[in-house]
Formats: C-alpha cells, structure tokens, sequence
C-alpha cells in the first residue's frame, strides 16, 4: 500500500504543478434527456434479454446448438471449446453473439438519435420563453409571450411570465408617470422663485420694502418645495418598508395630529368632532402619525368655510380603526380611487390648493400598505370623503 501512494504522489504533484485538468463542457439540458432517453432504453433491451435467457437458456446461443427433435448435440471433437470451430476461427455461435451486440449498438445509436429528437420537441417551448424573455426590456415591456398549446408546465410558466411581465410594465409606467408629475412639480415654484427674484434684482428703483417682499416671496415658494421633498421622502420610507415595529395607541397619535392643526381648522371656521377610543396596534409610529397627519390635513383644505370633520378611532374586532369624515365639494364615485395616486387630485386643473401637491392621500395609501391595514374610502353624498383604516392585529404583522 504505501510502495502504491509513493507512485501516486510524483505523478499528484506533476498534475499539481501543470495546473487543474480543464473540466468538460456541461451538457444542455436537451443532451441530457437524450442520454437519459438512451439509457432507459438500453437498460430496457437488457432487462427484456435476461428475461429472455433466464426462461429460454438457448436464446443468445442460437438453434445449432440443440439436437433435432431432442436429439443430443454431439460433443466438439478433440475436447475444442464451444464457440471456435478447427483452425481458430468463429464458430457459428460466436458469429450470432456479435451480431447481437453490433444490433445492441444499433439500436442504442438510433435510440439516442430519437431521443435527440424528442427532447428537441419537447424543449421547444423552452427556447421560445428564453428568445422572447431576451427580447423583452424596458421598451417593449407590453410584448407577450403568448404561449399556445395544451394545459402543461410550459404554458403555465408562460402565462407566469406574461403576469410578471405586466406587473413590471404598469410599475415602469407609474414610476415615469410619477417622475414626470415630481419633475412638473418641483420645476414650477423654481421657475417663480426665480422670476421674483430675477425681477426684484433687474428694478432700478427697487427699495428695501420691495426686496424684502420679494424675499418673503422666494421663501414662501422654498417652503412648498420643502414640503414637497418631505413628503416624497416620507413616500420612499413608507414603501421601503417598516424596520422596527413598535406598539402604539392609534388615539394618542390621533390626538396630537388634531391638536397640531386645530388653528388651521379655526381659521377656516370647520369644526372638528373627535371621538378617540383606546386602539392599540403595532407598527411604525412615525408613518402612522404621518398618516394621520395627512387624512386631518386632507379633510380641513379640502372643505368648505363652515364645514366640519369627524375623527375617530375604536378597537373593532380586535383592530385598531381610524375614521376620518369630513364634508367638502362633491367627489364623484368613479373619482375616488384616483386621488390615492401621487399627484392627483379632483378634476384636471393642475393648480395647487393652498398649497397641496396631490400626494396627502397616496402616502396615506402606501403607509396603510406597508402596516397591512385595510383602506376604504367612499364618496359622501353631499360632498366630501369618509376614510376608513383599520390595522392588523398586533400579532398579525403585515401583508406579504
């Protein structure tokens, strides 16, 4: 044993010196269901010939070797061994052992040819959902891959691929739509922050008052983009996701939230009713608060002089829910959906509502998301919106 590992070794060491051998290409995945196609056949051949001799002990040698009519085969003269006639060469025996074995190969080739074949056909559909997959990028994401033929694997990984494809499709046109909406909003209070400044600058006559007021102006403009990149900033977080959960009492939040705007509410003469209940739940208290920020702030700019709001919260069910309802211009039904989508809001006019930038009740929608917590909102019948939100149980979690 060890004369064998002081041979081994030298020659260890030469194929160490000389570099790891080059592994062989891997076989696709059509090569390997022919080999397999091939060798299940193979070994069928083989089980269906040991069947054969096992109940028929003369099948391979052939009919020469048995007697006519049980006649007993004479033994080979000279004491030769069966299978090699005088002179050294092949019996018949021998003769039609190898042609059994040159059929086996035969068969075996033809065998591996037809599986080639058959795993080409059945691949078929494969390379059709690759090319095409290759084929589709962000400039063609509405092309399908639009798989016939029956109910298998194939179609059903084909229709999979279709929906993933038109979930990314929609989510490209949100994010170009949202950018574009972001960029038009962003780019009108720099083009009027610029203007007052510009036409503050180039007055000959200006004085301290008119520079002044100018500044006043450029400020008030800064303060909408600020408020715009706060609430862009808190939309990211919000669908990033929820990093540390804690609990928390959806009325101490609620509270706060009204307390902090109850002079906007004054000024405009709404009233607000509250009702807030004990509604313990389990998340984020930041995206909460903000949450409830923007449904107090959404029903008092969005109403009429003399409205009122409604706000409350209760534990229903287990789950901590949140009522916002507030009276306000007439919403109708088909509208409602809409105005949770960033930058939207009633009617076409793009002009900003004491200065809202459309985006209040899509970070309401994409924090209640992330919290798992169930969002109804309904048109009121004399104007205005009732907004529901109820939280998961604190157990529960979100949402996958």
């Amino acid at each position: 044993m060890r004369s064998l590992i002081r041979l081994i070794r030298p020659l260890r060491t030469a194929l160490g010196s000389a570099g790891r051998l080059p592994r062989l290409p891997r076989l696709t995945l059509r090569a390997q269901l022919a080999v397999l196609y091939t060798a299940v056949f193979g070994l069928s051949c083989v089980a269906v010939a040991t069947v054969a001799v096992i109940f028929k002990p003369n099948f391979l040698v052939g009919s020469s070797c048995a007697g006519v009519a049980g006649t007993p085969v004479p033994a080979n003269p000279c004491g030769q061994p069966a299978g090699l006639s005088f002179g050294g060469t092949i019996s018949h025996d021998a003769k039609q052992n190898l042609a059994g074995l040159a059929i086996v190969v035969v068969v075996a080739v033809v065998a591996l040819c037809v599986g080639w074949l058959i795993a080409g056909r059945v691949l078929r559909p494969l390379r059709t959902i690759t090319a095409t997959a290759r084929a589709i990028s962000a400039r063609n994401l509405h092309q399908r891959l639009a798989i016939d033929g029956p109910d298998d694997e194939f179609r059903r990984l084909g229709e999979t691929l279709d929906g993933l494809f038109g979930r990314l499709e929609a989510s490209f046109q949100a994010q170009r739509h949202f950018v574009a909406n972001a960029s038009h909003e962003m780019r009108t209070p720099l083009a009027a922050e610029k203007t007052v400044l510009q036409v503050a600058l180039a007055d000959p006559d200006a004085t301290a008052g008119t520079l002044r007021a100018a500044c006043e102006k450029a400020l008030q403009w800064n303060g909408q983009q600020e408020r715009l990149i706060d609430s862009l900033l808190t939309l990211a977080s919000s669908e990033r996701g929820i990093e540390r959960r804690e609990d928390f009492d959806l009325a101490d939040i609620a509270a706060r939230a009204i307390r902090d705007r109850h002079a906007d509410a004054g000024l405009r003469d709404i009233r607000v009713d509250t009702d807030l209940s004990a509604a313990p739940a389990t998340g984020d208290p930041a995206l909460v608060e903000s949450l409830i920020a923007n449904l107090v702030s959404n029903a008092i700019r969005h109403n009429v002089e003399g409205g009122r709001v409604e706000i409350s919260t209760a534990l229903t069910d287990g789950r901590a829910a949140l009522r916002v309802c507030n009276t306000g211009p007439l919403v109708p039904a088909d509208e409602v959906d809409r105005l949770f989508q960033p930058f939207q809001r009633l009617g076409t006019q793009r002009v900003r509502q004491a200065g809202g930038h459309g985006l209040g009740l899509a970070l309401v929608s994409a924090i209640a998301d992330v919290h798992g917590a169930d969002l109804t909102a309904r048109a009121g019948p004399e104007g205005g919106l009732d907004i529901r939100v109820s939280f998961p149980d604190a157990g529960a979690g979100p949402r996958s």
